[in-house]
């Protein structure tokens, strides 16, 4: 087309909820309800946090603790991540 100009077609997401202007129960009932969130929990950090029970997680991944920054405190949550390998004694 004359006059029009191609664009590549990418859009940055901007990351879900800010964990520390939320509460830990409401930060862990958005987790629940939505089966994964993508949360922001600092200036430029995120990740996807997902319900402790549930098929959220691509294996080998598997739903591990973490814990995020909220408006009261530190919260347990949980993200997919590949699990140690167990090691004999």
């Amino acid at each position: 087309m004359r006059g029009s100009h191609a664009h590549c077609c990418f859009k940055f997401r901007a990351p879900g909820p800010d964990t520390r202007k939320m509460t830990c129960e409401q930060t862990q009932a958005l987790i629940q309800s939505q089966h994964g969130a993508v949360l922001s929990t600092g200036p430029n950090t995120y990740d996807r946090y997902v319900r402790q029970f549930g098929n959220e997680c691509d294996a080998p991944y598997v739903p591990m603790v973490d814990y995020v920054p909220t408006s009261d405190g530190r919260c347990m949550v949980y993200r997919c991540e590949e699990p140690a390998p167990m090691v004999p004694d």
